[in-house]
């Protein structure tokens, strides 16, 4: 027995397991590779970044957002249509979107039986709208809600528009929310006597609300900056006029920057530019919501 103990005392650490890490050059090659593509990423946006900043800086005052368009004088032009016009379909857009996605999350998590053909058909086309190109939508929108329905190139007609743009990824979003929420908290208030619905709406959905949120968010951030559609669906490039209501003429930022873009003076190019930065601020406060209301209920939880 000794001389078993002095061999095994003996042996080399490698053969007992106790070996140190090993070098492998590979994955320290694609460790660095991670970092060079994540390196690469940051170093092009903070060129577009500081590109457009440097552009819109003659015309980052207060004449952006206080004046409207105007094509013979652009050292006097605004964009106040545009902004508003932006802040009326991307709110009415929420307005639709938002509840019908989240609705159909919490019936195709908590209600729909994964064994029905109709529940298995709606996932399938979920799925598969969510890849659709913006250009379609537009079409449909076009041809649908504008001639068919007779609601014309508004607001409403936009809002409608692009509320199907992204309600796929609404309902993927808050599905993935609604199902990281752990059993043991439904089957607790179940087991304390609360209905389905009384378990969805006190304890799943404020549990999810993070997830939701962020989801939510990240698809009316598409939709703010989508120009294919709203441009088939009347979103002129010259609107000198705020929105009045769902059946107003209307322009966006993405259409009112295009139409800044093909101008051949180099004043509108500074607009547009600065245009780009209200949109990004637009983005950026939009984003903000969603972080700060991940972390308020993240607390709770």
């Amino acid at each position: 027995m000794s001389t078993e103990r002095e061999a095994i005392a003996e042996a080399p650490a490698s053969t007992s397991g106790l070996a140190g890490p090993r070098f492998r050059p590979g994955e320290s090659a694609f460790r660095w590779m991670l970092f060079a593509c994540l390196a690469i990423g940051i170093v092009f946006l903070g060129v577009l970044l500081t590109y457009v900043l440097v552009e819109a800086w003659p015309r980052l005052d207060s004449r952006l957002w206080t004046n409207f368009p105007s094509i013979r004088r652009p050292e006097r032009a605004g964009a106040q249509s545009a902004i508003s016009g932006t802040i009326w379909v991307i709110a009415f857009t929420g307005l639709f979107c938002l509840p019908v996605g989240i609705m159909a999350a919490i019936y195709l998590e908590e209600y729909a039986d994964p064994d029905r053909w109709y529940n298995r058909l709606i996932e399938l086309n979920i799925q598969n709208l969510a890849a659709v190109p913006s250009i379609i939508y537009g079409i449909l929108g076009l041809g649908l809600l504008a001639r068919q329905l007779g609601l014309g190139t508004t607001v409403l007609t936009a809002s409608l528009t692009l509320s199907l743009l992204v309600l796929p990824v609404v309902i993927i979003a808050s599905r993935e929310a609604i199902r990281a929420v752990p059993q043991s908290i439904r089957q607790a208030s179940l087991a304390l006597g609360a209905t389905q619905w009384q378990t969805i709406r006190r304890q799943v959905l404020p549990a999810a609300v993070p997830g939701i949120a962020t989801g939510s968010i990240l698809a009316l951030s598409r939709a703010i900056g989508e120009a294919a559609p709203v441009i088939l669906l009347g979103a002129v490039t010259y609107v000198a006029f705020n929105p009045e209501g769902l059946d107003s003429a209307y322009t966006v930022l993405p259409v009112q920057i295009y139409g800044w873009i093909s101008q051949s003076r180099e004043e509108f190019h500074h607009l547009a530019a600065a245009a780009i930065v209200i949109l990004l601020v637009l983005l950026l406060l939009m984003n903000a919501a969603a972080i700060w209301l991940r972390n308020r209920y993240s607390k709770r939880w």
